[in-house]
């Protein structure tokens, strides 16, 4: 049973977690080799929550674990619009860049690994994104958070240009079909052409 404690942490059962690597290191003993485990986790609750963590241990099960709890206690909100991002971003973190571009629905989460497990975690359904640079994932997921973190919805953007959003958004007119000819343009009366000479 989730205490108020646990609803205030965002810890309540709404929270879905996933594993996205499991490393394995080994260090050279007397004896012989000695194994331990690191794990990196994303937790989310599907409605703009997300949070990464990064855990180590001797054994798999308690490194999962650590992962997961310090990943809940890095819980972030992200803005989003309907079920993609509000509009284009690179994540950067290290030598990893993510590219992140909205999308229509139908299009689906494109996306590999780790970028995968943040998007949907976070709740995005639909979302073009690229993956360059370095393909380790722990700094692949950082990227991707570090792009997400830095999305602004355009109420946070009229607020910090003091400029109401019916301001910002004004009506364009929509772009002729490829196969329509722009009208043809009217020609402007020459000041000697009615003036007599």
């Amino acid at each position: 049973m989730a205490t108020q404690q646990d609803n205030f942490f965002g810890e309540g059962g709404d929270l879905q977690e996933t594993v996205v690597a499991i490393n394995r290191s080994a260090k050279v003993v007397k004896g012989g080799r000695r194994f331990s485990f690191s794990a990196l986790a994303v937790v989310g609750d599907r409605r703009g929550r997300v949070g990464i963590g990064y855990g180590k241990a001797n054994e798999v099960p308690p490194a999962v674990e650590k992962g997961i709890s310090d990943a809940k206690k890095n819980l972030v909100r992200i803005p989003l619009k309907g079920d993609t991002i509000p509009h284009e971003i690179i994540g950067r973190f290290g030598a990893a860049r993510v590219f992140m571009r909205p999308a229509g629905p139908g299009t689906g989460v494109i996306a590999g690994g780790g970028v995968r497990a943040v998007c949907q975690m976070v709740g995005i359904r639909n979302i073009l994104t690229k993956a360059m640079g370095s393909t380790n994932p722990v700094n692949l997921v950082k990227a991707a958070m570090n792009g997400l973190l830095n999305l602004k919805n355009a109420k946070d953007v009229s607020r910090l240009r003091g400029v109401a959003i019916e301001e910002q958004v004004q009506e364009q007119p929509l772009p002729a079909a490829p196969g329509d000819a722009p009208p043809p343009p009217t020609p402007e009366p020459s000041q000697s052409e009615g003036q007599p000479q």
